[in-house]
C-alpha cells in the first residue's frame, strides 16, 4: 500500500502531464494535499503569457474571460480528471470544483470523492 506522500506525488505528478497535453503548458509548480475525502491540488504559474497581458489590462471583463475560458477547459477534461483521481485512490469522485486566480497565476482544483481515504493514508 502505498503512503499518503507517495499518493499525493503521484496525483501531482499526472495532474501535471494533464496540464501540458490537455491545457497546452503544465504549472510552474503543484501540491496535492489528501484528507479524509477531500483531494485538494494547488497550481502555480498557470497562465500563459498572454493570459498575464490579458489579465493585467485592468478590465474586470478580462479576468473573467479568462476564468471562464479556463474553467470550460477544464469541465471539458472533467472525465480525464475524474479517471486520474479514481485510478490512483480507488474511489469515486463525488464532485470538483475549480477556481483560477488571474492576479496570481493560482489554480485550485479540489475533488470530493464517495469515501474517506482512511484506509489509504
Amino acid at each position: 500500500m502505498k503512503k499518503k506522500s507517495e499518493l499525493e506525488s503521484q496525483i501531482s505528478s499526472t495532474l501535471i502531464q494533464f496540464e501540458k497535453e490537455y491545457m497546452g503548458r503544465g504549472p510552474v509548480d503543484i501540491k496535492t494535499y489528501l484528507f479524509d475525502d477531500i483531494v485538494f491540488i494547488r497550481l502555480k504559474g498557470v497562465l500563459t503569457k498572454a493570459e498575464t497581458q490579458l489579465a493585467s489590462g485592468g478590465s474586470k471583463d478580462n479576468r473573467d474571460l479568462i476564468k471562464r475560458v479556463r474553467i470550460e477547459l477544464l469541465e471539458k477534461g472533467r472525465p480525464l480528471l475524474e479517471a486520474i483521481i479514481e485510478n490512483i485512490l480507488n474511489r469515486k469522485v463525488v464532485s470538483l470544483h475549480t477556481d483560477i486566480s488571474t492576479r496570481t497565476g493560482e489554480r485550485l482544483i479540489i475533488f470530493t470523492l464517495n469515501e474517506p481515504l482512511n484506509d489509504l493514508v
